[in-house]
């Protein structure tokens, strides 16, 4: 099953993306096999995004799941496209394209169809991939990034990836990058956390008008991980306003707030290990929200983020991730 024209978007270098990816995120505390047959499941459901990251620690089970899946005539590697994302102890030129074969080789990927910057803050550089000090604060480092990004179009010009960009980056951190008087490719998209909370209306805008795509994640919530989120946040598919349209859709709450996302242009990562909820997350073709939905769900914009970045403020590029 080849990519559907109308599934997917155009990139600003020309290769296409799907517009519904598959995300591998879970917390530490459950089984790295969650992912690997996640994957299998959505890329029998349909999907052709999958999207990990070398800090997830799954790559060899996501791998592992692709590799399957062409073997037994589900998908040809053309078919899938993979996003990975270079970590932040590999920021230093010289180690940029280290992490990048150390994922294709925990993937058994000749190549990487996207690799992205994962986040504007750098660790220091090293085996450890959360270094901290005596008292338990993160080691940062501080690279120019734009040295990052050339070593990337370096690895684009390898053949190791087809399309780089950026993940978790702020209007200010996108602009150094374009304003690079060397720069050769243009991020060709900025994964960010959005969602009907945090609907990142005028970054997109921005983004839009630089051709780059908005990638969002956490677009049902979150995991709810503590290391990373929250846990006084709402749970967003509870929210009664999502759910009234859902049931006057007749559609689930997860499939309008991916829909909702998809109708204003960003690509989606939907993630869930549950084999029902992977095939109903990818059933969203097949109808619309009427633009008077669709302004009910810009309305319940807060601008509240699940992903706690306080923890990271004394770093040098903090905030990394604001709006504007």
């Amino acid at each position: 099953m080849a990519l559907r024209e109308e599934s997917c978007v155009t990139l600003n270098d020309g290769h296409k993306m799907p517009i519904i990816g598959f995300g591998t995120y879970a917390p530490t505390q459950f089984s790295k096999r969650l992912a690997e047959d996640g994957v299998k499941v959505a890329l029998e459901v349909g999907y052709r995004h999958i999207d990990s990251a070398f800090i997830y620690k799954n790559e060899v089970e996501v791998g592992q799941a692709i590799k399957q899946k062409i073997a037994d005539g589900t998908v040809k590697r053309e078919d899938v496209f993979y996003t990975g994302k270079l970590w932040s102890t590999f920021y230093t030129p010289d180690r940029v394209r280290q992490g990048l074969e150390k994922s294709l080789t925990n993937l058994q990927l000749d190549y990487m169809d996207l690799f992205l910057i994962h986040s504007p803050i750098e660790f220091k550089p090293g085996d450890d991939l959360l270094p901290t000090d005596e008292n338990g604060k993160p080691i940062y480092h501080n690279t120019d990034i734009r040295d990052t990004w050339k070593a990337l179009e370096e690895c684009k010009d390898a053949g190791l990836v087809r399309s780089i960009g950026v993940s978790n980056f702020s209007k200010r951190q996108i602009e150094l990058i374009l304003n690079c008087p060397d720069l050769k490719y243009k991020p060709v998209c900025n994964q960010v956390e959005c969602h009907i909370y945090l609907n990142q209306s005028k970054l997109q805008e921005f983004l839009r008008s630089h051709d780059i795509v908005l990638v969002a994640f956490s677009v049902l919530g979150s995991s709810r991980d503590q290391k990373w989120i929250d846990q006084n946040s709402p749970v967003l598919l509870e929210d009664p306003v999502l759910n009234c349209i859902a049931e006057k859709v007749g559609r689930t709450p997860a499939q309008v707030a991916l829909r909702y996302l998809l109708q204003r242009g960003a690509v989606v990562l939907a993630k869930s290990f549950t084999p029902a909820r992977i095939k109903e997350n990818f059933q969203v073709f097949d109808f619309q929200l009427s633009a008077e939905e669709m302004k009910t769900l810009d309305g319940l914009n807060r601008d509240m983020r699940y992903m706690d970045i306080r923890q990271w403020k004394d770093h040098p590029k903090f905030p990394f991730n604001d709006e504007y």
